[in-house]
Formats: structure tokens, sequence, C-alpha cells
């Protein structure tokens, strides 16, 4: 049987830094696990109003976060925090499946997680802040270690990340810890 993990970049540009750094995740792992991304830009922001019946785009997300073993959240740092986009994608998934039930298992329940950002300075440290305090409060199993990879100055001319050997050393360690849990 073999592992299935889903990827969640969390940034709709087109070839992003952190879809990149996915990108060289997915390498790592390439003959360990099931990669798949998770196109969820249709997802609408969170309205109760609208959430029996969930939406379509937000019934499918949670079909493919069921059928993985493990996430991998792949995160740009917006003012310190988790982009919108993202937050917004957690708030929905984090949501019981049964709502007659609203302290019942969501799709994100006990599922595996770690997290990786690329961000300058020390923003990766400060999204990791919040996400090792939201993860396990919406029930996921956080799984450390968390890597973060600044942008090399001439990405922002060029549009391509450059990942050191070190960074690249700590995304191999992350991906084994995350095979690693999945049982």
């Amino acid at each position: 049987m073999s592992k299935k993990v889903l990827f969640i970049v969390g940034s709709f540009r087109q070839d992003s830094f952190n879809h990149q750094l996915a990108t060289q995740a997915e390498h790592i792992i390439a003959g360990q696990a099931d990669i798949s991304y998770l196109d969820f830009k249709d997802i609408p922001f969170f309205n109760q109003d609208i959430e029996s019946p969930a939406p379509a785009a937000v019934a499918k997300a949670r079909e493919e976060i069921l059928s993985a073993d493990a996430i991998w959240l792949f995160s740009p740092t917006y003012n310190w925090s988790i982009p919108g986009v993202l937050k917004n994608l957690l708030d929905w998934l984090s949501r019981a499946l049964d709502l007659s039930d609203p302290t019942g298992p969501s799709a994100l329940n006990e599922k595996l997680v770690t997290v990786s950002s690329v961000a300058n300075g020390t923003s990766p440290n400060e999204v990791f802040k919040h996400y090792r305090s939201l993860l396990p409060f919406i029930r996921m199993n956080v799984i450390e270690p968390f890597t973060g990879v600044p942008v090399n100055s001439e990405a922002w001319q060029t549009g391509q990340l450059t990942i050191s050997e070190e960074k690249q050393a700590e995304l191999a360690a992350q991906s084994k810890a995350l095979l690693a849990a999945i049982k």
C-alpha cells in the first residue's frame, strides 16, 4: 500500500517560491509516496450561511484530505502570519463533517501535518509559531521539524528560488520524519 501525501501550497501565484519548494520536496519524496497537490482556489470565504450543504469545492477538498495519509503545507508568510487563503481553507476543513455534532471529527481530525515556508528574515519562524498553535487546536498531528527557506536576492528578478544544500538537507529530514509517521 502506497503512502499518500497531499501538498497544499498557500500561494496562488503561478510558480510561487513556495510552489518551487514543494516541487523540491516532491523530488526528495519521489518513489517513497504518492504526491498530489490540492487545488483550492475555488473555495469561497468561510460563511456559515453556505456551510450546509457544503459548497462543491469544499466537499472536493474534504475528499482529497480524507484520502491522504498526511498533509504538507507550503506556506508563505503574510505579515508574519498565515496567508488568508490558507487560513480560510483550514477554517473550512476544520469544521465537523456532521454539523449536528459541532465537536465531532473534521476532515483534518488526527491527520498528520508538517509545514515548510519560503520567506525572508525571521518570517518563517514567526509563521511557524502560528501553525504550532493552530494545527493542534484543529486536532491535527504535527510532525516536526519544519523547514524555513530564505528567498535568494536574485529570485526577485529571475523568479527562481535557489535552495541551499543545508536547506535541502533540512527538507530531506522533514520528509523522512513525515513518512516515518505514516503507519
